[in-house]
This record gives structure tokens, sequence and C-alpha cells, in this order.
């Protein structure tokens, strides 16, 4: 072993000569040492043993001498005496032992002990006399006593010795103890003086209990309720004292219900729990509720199992008051209870006493303002309040109440900060149920006015709407706007008013005022529904297309280009004014056919805006669309051009800003921009993929790639007007150079 390590072991093959575990253990057993043992001594003749004697009361002697206080080598030596046949020396050693600890428990037992092996009971006796009064509150001793008399058969000497044990009060055990030696001699009555004389002493319910119980299994039934009674009496209506005698209410009804006495025991029961707070009943409850379900009613056993979760809700209400998914919890819970009672046909008292529970739970409900003003902390505590109002109005029929409560909370609403758009409206819709419209609007009215909202607009237009006040209508819209002119879908469903009231006038001006804005939220859905209103409404391709040539200017987008050439070359309705000249119900409506060709040119333009704007993607989206536009409605050479225009995906390498490594990325390489950039590499290229293609087509294969045309013998010609063309397109695009991004800038 070096520097306090294990060695290491070079070579790790098995030895030749195996070694087992069982051999191992032999060797160790057979190499072990034997213990010492001390010789043995013969006694011969009475000389010998008196030296022995001598030698070893000097031992025992020295020993304690020098250490006086440990009681096991007194012990030792008293029980060597005895031993011996010496009791005399062997009580004088005891009674030395007991002048040095006399209250040494284990000496007393020892002592004891000695006179019963050497059967000297009367000593036994006398030293547990002696123990029982020096030591009265030592159990131990009196067990010991009491066990040793009533083995003698002694049974008056043992209950002479209880007795003197119960003037000291003990605790449970010992009264238990002596009650169960009376039952063992068949002593009932006094077995029941001594619960009597246990209950003077330690008045605890299961004391009571345990007593009663004792007299039901002797058959003394009216004694058995005779205690119970007692107990009860005893313990009082305080409520204090009836929480703490629940357990003899409990064992009580479970006596009377062994009997057979059911009635008995549910009045039991009920007087408990009337004195009870809930929450301070719950064993109790629980214990009747298990009895209803056994031997009650279908309505008795619901009404216990409602006030078994009403106390738990009491409880977890007391823990957190601003948990309001309780509440709610609670608030169903009676008001269940109450839709039950009315089903069952309840006296008009119990209907009432239930409305006054409901109504209880809400109160103390809202009564829980949650703190800060926050509007996220007030979501569920309003809805409370409105359950409330709900409540007042449909099942107690109370509509002053439910006024009042609407008007509470509308008070108790921070509405500088923020308000519940709901709340205002189901206020409202409230006094149109009571017939009082004004009411109703004048309370949208202060709404607004104090906070104006989009969902609380919202609502007091639709109510409008449901009543056909349709000027009431346009006016909200207005105000609607004058609160918000950014929102698309404001300026939309008020064009939809107009147009369902066939006032396309007017909803032409609603569109244009609406596209005129400056800013909108979201631009595109409301240049959408003017552009459909034009198309399906009025059928004006004119003005359509004057609105599609403003919106590219305006936004340039790709899929907006798209939509322009499909608009061009689909079909659309009739005009307004001919569809009423040519209105037939029969008849199926007639359209105006599209221009292909001018598809095709938006489609061009569309193209070129993108190329000059360098958007590769948008343009390749878009040559997408005008392919699958020329696969439904052009011919083969048309197909094939646009074909011709498609890119192919290529590898470009570039440095990375951040890491300075070069790195290689897949990018869309379209024809006519390598034809710009690289005229004559383009050329060159032309003519590879002509060859290759003369290739392939003696070989039976194809083999041009996607975007590029193969050169021919009039290549040269078809180059000079490609760049004849390119210039014209150089022109365009810088006729077009003004015009305005995707964002509308």
């Amino acid at each position: 072993m070096q520097d306090g390590r294990a060695p290491r072991i070079r070579n790790r093959a098995p030895a030749a000569i195996q070694i087992t575990a069982e051999q191992l253990l032999r060797e160790a057993q057979e190499r072990q040492e034997s213990t010492f043992r001390a010789p043995k001594q013969r006694v011969e003749d009475f000389e010998e043993l008196h030296e022995y004697r001598g030698r070893k009361r000097k031992e025992f002697e020295e020993r304690v001498r020098r250490t006086r206080g440990s009681i096991k080598e007194w012990t030792q030596y008293a029980n060597w005496e005895a031993s011996q046949n010496e009791f005399d020396r062997s009580r004088s050693i005891f009674e030395r032992a007991l002048d040095v600890d006399p209250r040494s428990v284990q000496l007393w037992l020892s002592y004891t002990e000695m006179e019963l092996k050497s059967r000297n009971v009367q000593h036994a006796r006398n030293l547990f006399d002696r123990a029982v009064t020096l030591l009265p509150r030592v159990d131990q001793l009196w067990y010991k006593y009491v066990y040793l008399e009533e083995l003698l058969q002694n049974v008056p000497g043992a209950r002479q010795v209880f007795e003197r044990w119960m003037q000291w009060e003990p605790d449970d055990k010992a009264w238990q103890a002596y009650i169960k030696m009376e039952e063992r001699y068949d002593e009932s009555d006094r077995a029941s003086v001594i619960y009597e004389r246990w209950i003077a002493v330690r008045p605890d319910p299961r004391v009571w209990v345990k007593w009663a119980k004792f007299e039901e299994e002797r058959g003394k039934l009216d004694k058995a309720r005779e205690v119970f009674q007692t107990a009860l009496q005893f313990f009082g209506d305080e409520e204090e004292q009836v929480e703490k005698a629940q357990a003899v209410f409990n064992a009580f009804a479970k006596m009377e219900t062994r009997l057979k006495e059911y009635e008995r025991a549910r009045v039991i029961y009920k007087f408990a729990l009337s004195r009870l707070p809930r929450s301070k009943s719950a064993n109790l409850y629980a214990a009747y509720t298990k009895f209803e379900k056994q031997h009650g009613t279908r309505s008795i056993v619901e009404s216990t199992v409602l006030g078994k979760r009403r106390i738990q809700y009491e409880d977890e209400v007391s823990q957190d008051g601003r948990n309001y998914d309780i509440w709610f919890d609670y608030v169903r819970l009676e008001e269940g209870a109450l839709r039950t009672l009315r089903e069952e046909g309840g006296t008009k008292e119990e209907e009432d006493a239930a409305m006054e529970r409901v109504r209880d739970v809400y109160e103390r409900a809202v009564a829980h303002v949650p703190p800060g003003q926050e509007k996220r902390h007030w979501r569920r505590y309003i809805f409370l309040w409105l359950e409330y109002a709900l409540f007042e109005e449909i099942e107690t029929k109370d509509y002053d109440r439910a006024r009042q409560v609407y008007r509470t909370v509308l008070n108790l609403v921070p509405h500088k900060q923020f308000t519940f758009a709901k709340l205002w409206i189901m206020a409202a819709k409230f006094e149109i149920r009571q017939l009082d419209l004004m009411a109703a609007r004048k309370m949208l009215g202060t709404a607004i006015g104090m906070c104006p909202k989009e969902s609380l607009l919202k609502g007091y237009i639709q109510l409008e709407m449901d009543l056909r006040e349709f000027d009431r209508v346009r006016t909200l819209y207005e105000k609607y706007l004058e609160y918000d002119p950014t929102n698309s879908a404001a300026w939309i469903k008020y064009a939809e008013l107009e147009t369902a009231l066939e006032d396309f006038t007017r909803a032409e001006a609603i569109f244009e005022l609406g596209v005129s804005q400056a800013s909108l939220s979201m631009p595109e859905i409301l240049w959408k529904a003017y552009i459909d209103f034009e198309v399906d409404e009025q059928g004006d391709r004119e003005k359509t297309r004057s609105l599609y040539e403003r919106l590219v200017v305006l936004s340039g987008h790709h899929k907006v280009w798209i939509s322009y050439a499909e608009f061009e070359g689909s079909s659309i309705p009739l005009p307004r004014a001919m569809r009423e000249e040519e209105e037939d119900e029969d008849s199926e409506p007639r359209v105006v056919a599209g221009d292909h060709e001018l598809a095709r040119q938006v489609f061009e333009r569309g193209y070129k805006d993108l190329k000059v704007k360098g958007l590769k993607a948008e343009r390749a989206a878009l040559l997408e669309s005008w392919k699958a536009f020329e696969q439904e409605h052009g011919s083969e050479s048309d197909i094939a051009k646009v074909e011709g225009m498609m890119p192919i995906i290529g590898r470009k390498q570039h440095v990375d800003k951040e890491t300075g490594q070069v790195v290689e990325d897949w990018e869309l390489v379209f024809a006519d921009d390598e034809r710009e950039a690289n005229p004559r590499s383009f050329k060159f290229l032309q003519m590879a993929h002509a060859w290759k293609h003369s290739q392939a087509k003696k070989s039976g294969g194809t083999g041009i790639l996607s975007g590029f045309t193969p050169a021919t013998a009039s290549a040269p010609e078809s180059t000079q007007n490609d760049d004849v063309r390119m210039e014209d397109r150089r022109e365009q695009d810088d006729s077009h150079s003004d015009v305005a991004s995707s964002d509308g800038e």
C-alpha cells in the first residue's frame, strides 16, 4: 500500500487453489480463542461453606461500601443471601438499601419478589402496604398489590386495595381496572357504582359514553338512557358545552339506532345540530348523513347532504372570502335547494326561508369587494352581481329589488378606470323587459358618455336594431366611428346596414369615407368589403377597376394584383339598373363576362411591379396564379409563356455578418433577371440548353430546365427584339416608380 491507497493488483488471473467461504468461516472458528470460564468450586463440608459465605459477604460488603448509591449492588447482595436461604440477612440488606433510597420502585419490587419466591406472602403484603403508603402515585405498585390479592382469591382484600387507590383519584386506566375486576366476578351493580364515582371525579364525554355502553351491554336500557340524559343535562345547552359533548350525542343516537328507535335517534341528531354552528359539527353531520342514508326518506337524505355541503362551503369561505368560485358553488347549492323545495310542494314559509338563505349568501358574497383598481380582479365579482339580479328577477319576481341590485353595482364599479359593457347592457335589457324603454336608453347613453367602449356601442346598436330604430342605429354608428375611426369592422357594419336598407348611395359614401381615413386597423378587410359591394350589389366594373387601381397604388401587394387579375377575367352580375329592369324571379340572373386579355395585362403589370421591388417570392406566387389562370382560360402558347417565366431554385453563397462564415442559401432565379444581368452568359446558357435538348430528343428524353427557353436559329434577332422590349419595360417601370409600398406608406 502506497500513500494510504489500496495496492494495485496486476495479476487478475484466478488462483490455482480456490478457497470457499465455508472454509474461511470454519478456519476462523477453529482459530478462535476460548473464553475464560470461572472454575467450579465444590464445597465438601460446613467449614468450607462458612469460609465461602464469609468470603462472598466480604466481597459484597466491600462493593456496597464503595458504591453505596448503586441499587443494583444491593439487589445482587440481597438475592445472593436469599439463594443461601438466609432470608433474615436478605431482609436486613433490603432494609439497609431502603434506608439509602426509599423511593426506588425497582428496589421495592425486587424486595417483594424475593418474599413471594420464598412463599412469605404476609411479608409481601406488608411490603406492598408500606410501598403504596410511601409511593401512592406509582401505579405499578398498586397493580402488583391488587394482582397479589386477587391471585390469593382474596377479592374483598383486592377491593379494599382498590378503594384505597381510588381515594388518590388515579388515571382512567385504574378506574377501568377496578371495573373489570368487578365484571370478572359478576358484580355489575358494584361496577355501575364505580362508574358513577368515576364520573364524579372525571366527567369527560368518553366516560359517560363508556358508562352508558356498559349499561346497554348488561341489558339495562332505561339505565343507559338515564345516563345519557344525565350527561346532556350536565353539559347544558351552551355552544361550547354542546360542542364538547358531541361524542355523547353521537353515541346516544347510535344506541337508539341499534335499538331501532329511529325517530328518537333523529331527534337527538337534530337537537345537537341545531345548537352547534355548522363549522364545528362536521363529524356529527357526517354521522347524521350516514344515519339518514340508511334509515331516512329521499327528501330527508337530500336535506342532510345539503347541510353537510353548507358546512363545507362555510369553512372554505371563512378561510378566503374573496374566492368567488366558492361563492358561486354555494349560491348554486342554495338555489338548487329552493327549486327542489318548489318541485316537492313546500309550504310558503319554507320557500320564504329558502329565498332568504339565497339572498343572505348573495349579500355576503358581494360584500367582499376586490382590492385594488385592476379589472382582472373584478371580473368574477361582477358576475356575482349579475347572478344576484337575475335571481331576483326570475326566481323571486321582485323587480324593484333587481333594479336596486343593478343600480348598486353600477355605482360600485370605478368607471373612470374601467367598466363592464355586459353590466350596462344587461341592466338596459332588464329595463326593456319592464317596458321602460326610455330608462334603458338613458342608461346606455350615460354609459357611452361616461366610459365609451366598443362592446358597449355594439350592444347598444344591436338593441336598437332589434327594435328596428334605424335612425338611432345610424346615429350610434356615427358615435361609434367618432370614438374609433380606425375600426374597419365598424365602417363595414355601417355600410352593410345601409345596404340592407337599400340606400346604396349612403353605403358607397360610407365605404369611400372609410377608405379615405389616414390610418385603419385592418384596411384590407375594408377594401375587400368595398370591392365586393361594387361587384355584387352595384355590378359596376369600371368603379371596381378604379378601386383596384387605387389599391395597387396604395398597397402593391401580390395578392391585390392576383385578385385584380382574377376580377378582370371573371364574370360579374349585371349593373343594378339593368337588373331592376329585367327582374324575373324564375329566370337565372344574367352576368357580364370578363376580359381575359385585360386579366393578362394585369398579371403583366403586377409581375413588373414586383420585379422592380425585388420581391422574388411574391413574383413566384403571382406566376403560380397566372399559370392556373392560363390553364383554365388560355391556350398552350399562353401556358408555355408563363412556364418560361417560372423561376428555378439555385444556390447562393454569402458571408454571414454575425459569424463571418460563408453560408450557402437557396434562392429563386428568374430567367429574365439573368438575361438582363448577364446577357452574354445567358445566351451561352441558352445555346447549351438547346444542345442538351437536341441530345435528349435523340435519346428519347427531355433535359430542359424549367425557366429557360432553348436558343434557335433566330436567336440574334430575338435577342435584339428582347433588348427593345427591355427598354420599353424600363420606361414603364419608371412611370410606376412612385407606387406606394405594401405597408401603405
